[in-house]
């Protein structure tokens, strides 16, 4: 039996471009279809598999979507999705359109879409698994995967926010899909950023100390800082939180399992250390 189309994806889908031959899609018995007969599966799930080709291996796995879910959760990142919301609520009146480009499980957008009654958000991520949970994150949200170094499936100024939380970023793709008055708002670390957990895991991901310059020459030629929110404070973690806050971010592909079983290496509290910074269109 054919999957009807989900009612979140429903507004997207005049928005939406065929990743093959950029033209627009339209609803056929459980799948999305262009004009030249392309044809994209709508999972039982709720999101659409857009990815053409072959298939981008750096989104999150089973067992790291399952720790994402489980850690934000917890509360413990609350203040970041507090941040966005904020950066993203004062660009844009309510009713409005959010793409969040590596959406994971759909925890940022929903926390902007609960603030914006009238908005509609479309969630973008390589992860299948991860868009399980984002496409029934918020009734208003739509999933896709999608690889955020190809163009988007969307057309051009068809969005009022970007959403890149902790995700790689595509600058001249995001200045193609905002219209002239949107939004991008990005999330990096800092160095402090759970410098306690990085100090005793062998094995996690360093925050490479040029980050900032590399971002700022990247989005320049797009891009103007309007506001920036330092986001820092000091939270507890129980054991678990402190495995999945591992496990949820690409270090879990580099940490050692007998490391993650030592009890004297995971701390009881870390630095979550954050700029949240929204850009306008030069």
């Amino acid at each position: 039996m054919p999957v009807l189309l989900p009612p979140a994806l429903e507004p997207f889908v005049d928005l939406l471009r065929c990743p093959t031959c950029r033209t627009g899609l339209h609803p056929d018995r459980g799948t999305l279809r262009c004009a030249a007969g392309h044809t994209f599966d709508i999972a039982r799930h709720g999101y659409v598999s857009l990815l053409t080709g072959t298939r981008a291996t750096s989104g999150d796995d089973a067992a790291m979507a399952r720790a994402r879910d489980r850690f934000l959760s917890t509360g413990r990142y609350d203040p970041i999705r507090q941040a966005v919301t904020r950066l993203a609520a004062d660009a844009v009146p309510e009713q409005d359109t959010v793409v969040d480009v590596g959406c994971g499980t759909g925890y940022y957008l929903a926390g902007v879409l609960d603030q914006l009654p009238g908005a509609r958000g479309l969630g973008l991520d390589t992860s299948a698994r991860a868009l399980r949970s984002a496409a029934r994150a918020h009734e208003r949200a739509a999933a896709a995967t999608w690889d955020v170094f190809c163009p988007f499936p969307l057309a051009d100024g068809v969005a009022d926010v970007v959403l890149d939380v902790f995700a790689p970023r595509n600058p001249s793709e995001f200045r193609r899909v905002l219209r002239q008055t949107g939004r991008l708002v990005v999330v990096r670390p800092t160095g402090r950023h759970l410098a306690e957990l990085r100090g005793q895991m062998p094995g996690m991901v360093a925050i490479d100390p040029a980050k900032e310059q590399r971002l700022h020459q990247a989005l320049a030629p797009f891009f103007e800082a309007a506001e920036t929110e330092h986001v820092e404070y000091a939270t507890s973690l129980t054991r678990m939180e402190a495995l999945d806050l591992v496990g949820m971010t690409p270090s879990a592909r580099h940490v050692k399992r007998a490391d993650l079983d030592d009890d004297g290496l995971l701390p009881h509290q870390v630095t979550v250390s954050v700029l949240a910074t929204a850009y306008r269109l030069r």
